[in-house]
């Protein structure tokens, strides 16, 4: 059975998204392990579930936003290389860069908060406990 290349495609793209939010999901559930006794602490000083999700998903979205910054030049020029090979030509619209900026962060907070909202609903005894 050969499958059509655009099918093939999908597929491998698929594989590298989830390979890359299991990879964020490793990189969240650390990060969140390591500020187990700051999250505890501040739980018991008052701190909303809202804002210990904003403060542990944060860092990710600064990563994603440099990285998003720095692949649209470079897509941009090898984009605008691949399509001048062709009998008719087109332009790239600003918009797939904005749609794939704004599903890449998507993505990754779907993927981060997750953990952050595991980690803000743990009881602050348990964590401060530990230590």
């Amino acid at each position: 059975m050969v499958l059509p290349g655009g099918t093939v495609f999908s597929i491998f793209t698929g594989l590298a998204i989830a390979v890359a939010c299991l990879g964020l999901l490793g990189l969240a559930t650390f990060m969140a392990e390591q500020r187990t006794n700051e999250i505890g602490i501040r739980k018991v000083m008052g701190a909303s579930v809202s804002h210990l999700i904003l403060l542990l998903s944060k860092d990710f979205i600064k990563l994603v936003i440099i990285a998003f910054g720095i692949s649209i030049p470079v897509a941009y020029l090898v984009m605008q290389k691949w399509l001048e090979g062709f009998a008719f030509r087109t332009d790239i619209s600003p918009w797939v860069f904005l749609l794939s900026g704004i599903g890449a962060l998507l993505i990754a907070w779907l993927t981060v908060s997750y953990q952050s909202i595991k980690a803000a609903l743990t009881n602050p005894v348990d964590s401060l406990r530990d230590e």
